[in-house]
Formats: structure tokens, C-alpha cells, sequence
């Protein structure tokens, strides 16, 4: 499998070429292009998040510890909280990814179970999906492609490095399959993975966002919202 160095290299040069095409050809905000790119960068560690004590682990959630809570600003003042009870909601969210999510991580996760897989990218991308909260459809989206383009990054540099030359021929070796993959050996795990990319599609398509996009999305929305709300009862 890929080291951390050609992960996070690999990352990194794709969010430099997501943002500088987006600043180069397309009306985004430069800021926004840096976050991006800077987000597609962070999230070629994130399969790797499974692997328990390490480098990968503890960068990644030291920058989500970071960046999450400063992204949830705009989101906050919406939701009409003072200064005072976004920063306290600030430091409580960089505690609980750090430390908290650093914990369950550790305590419940095996290496190259389902965070190598495509439910697992979309369920980051839908994270990131819900945690930016520009009015533009456009820049969310955005937004949460850089995500899922670093995490995928990831997967598909893992299942390259399952392909080895030997002999005079191509083989591969026993970690072929398993990142990019949409199911696992254990059946918890999947069950798990699964409720929770419904759940989040549910909570993204909840966002007032959608009512204004077309008939469509609204219908969507409403849909999303009489099933959360059922769920929640």
C-alpha cells in the first residue's frame, strides 16, 4: 500500500491543480479556492484515519479540530448565537474532534476496513456538504467535491499500489480490493456505514437550501425533513 508521503503528496498536487482551475477558469473567489484546495489536500489522509496511533490520525483531526469549527461560523450567526456562545461552541466542537472522535477512532476502527470505501467518500463529502454554509449551491458542492476528490485520491493510489510487477508479469497482491470497495467483511461495519451516509443524505437535503433550487429540490427537502422528523419522534 501507498506510504503517508505519497498519499498527502498525491493530495496535495490535486488540490493545487481543484483550486488553481477553479481560480484560473471559473468565478470563485480566491479564498474559496484555497480552502478547497487546501481541503482536497487534508482529506487524502482521511482513509487512513483507521489506522489507528500515527501520523496520519493525528494531523487529520488536528486540522478538523481546526477548520470545522471556524467553517460553522456563518452557520452559527444564522442561528442567531452571540459571540460569546459561538466561540464556547467553537472550543467544545475542537475538544470533541480531537480528543473525543481521536478516541472513538482508535477504540473502534480496523485498518483497511470500511473508511477504505466509496460509501465512506461520500459520507465525507456530505460532512463537508453540511458543515459549509454558503447560500451558493455551486460553492458547496464545491466545497464538498474537494473532499471527496482527496479521499478518493487515496483509495485509488492504495488499489495502484495492490498491482506489483513480478516475473516478467503483473500481479496482484492480497490488498487488491480493498479500499475502493462497497462492502466489508464485517457486517456491523457495513450496516453502520450505510445508516450513516442515509442519515447524512437525509440531514443535506433537510437544508433549507434546496427549497429554492427547482420544484424538485423541494420535494426533496420536504421528504427528507417528514423522515428525519419520524426518526426523531
Amino acid at each position: 500500500m501507498a506510504g503517508f508521503k505519497a498519499h498527502i503528496t498525491t493530495s496535495g498536487l490535486l488540490g493545487l491543480g481543484y483550486g488553481g482551475l477553479a481560480l484560473a477558469m471559473f468565478d470563485v473567489p480566491p479564498s474559496t479556492c484555497v480552502l478547497a484546495g487546501c481541503l482536497c489536500g487534508v482529506s487524502g489522509m482521511l482513509p487512513d484515519l483507521d489506522s489507528g496511533p500515527g501520523v496520519p490520525l493525528r494531523e487529520s483531526l488536528a486540522f478538523a479540530a481546526a477548520v470545522v469549527p471556524m467553517m460553522m461560523i456563518d452557520r452559527a450567526r444564522h442561528m442567531g448565537l452571540s459571540f460569546e456562545m459561538i466561540a464556547l461552541a467553537g472550543s467544545l466542537l475542537y475538544l470533541l474532534i480531537r480528543f473525543g472522535l481521536g478516541w472513538a477512532l482508535r477504540k473502534y476502527t480496523v485498518h483497511r476496513g470500511m473508511f477504505h470505501s466509496l460509501p465512506a467518500a461520500l459520507i465525507a463529502g456530505e460532512i463537508a456538504f453540511l458543515v459549509c454554509s454558503s447560500g451558493d449551491l455551486t460553492i458547496r458542492y464545491y466545497k464538498a467535491g474537494a473532499v471527496v476528490v482527496g479521499f478518493m485520491s487515496h483509495l485509488l493510489l492504495d488499489e495502484l499500489y495492490s498491482i506489483e510487477w513480478y516475473r516478467g508479469r503483473l500481479r496482484l497482491k492480497r490488498s487488491f480490493g480493498t479500499a475502493v470497495k462497497v462492502w466489508g467483511d464485517s457486517l456491523w461495519a457495513n450496516f453502520s456505514t450505510y445508516a450513516k451516509l442515509a442519515i447524512l443524505t437525509l440531514l443535506a437535503l433537510r437544508d433549507p437550501i434546496w427549497i429554492d433550487v427547482s420544484p424538485t429540490g423541494k420535494q426533496l427537502h420536504e421528504v427528507a425533513t417528514t423522515l428525519l422528523d419520524q426518526v426523531w419522534r
